[in-house]
């Protein structure tokens, strides 16, 4: 059953949020959400991208398995911290040893 407005007619899906991206430089679809508490997950619902924060959970999953991180560590999470805020800078982050980008071209 469909989702009716007072009128009778369907009520329309909520408009998706737009944010000026820091990584793109572009409006283009928000977090649905911060990503996590505290002033730094408001910065970043308020301006990262969803595209941006998935390529940076990518980036970050590949550093924690490849160079065997564990997030329980202190020194793990400010390593991660850093590289997060050099990712969204667009600054250089680190990569993977031996990590080929398939979007680099042939």
């Amino acid at each position: 059953m469909s989702e009716e407005n007072q009128d009778g007619g369907s009520a329309a899906p909520p408009a998706q949020r737009m944010v000026q991206c820091r990584k793109y430089g572009e409006q283009l679809p928000g977090l649905e959400r911060p990503p996590m508490p505290g002033p730094g997950g408001q910065d970043l619902f308020n301006n990262v991208s969803a595209r941006a924060w998935a390529e940076w959970q990518q980036l970050q999953t590949m550093l924690i398995n490849e160079k065997h991180l564990s997030v329980r560590e202190p020194e793990a999470r400010k390593y991660l911290n850093e590289q997060r805020r050099r990712f969204f800078a667009n600054e250089p982050v680190d990569r993977a040893e031996g990590y080929v980008d398939p979007d680099a071209g042939a």
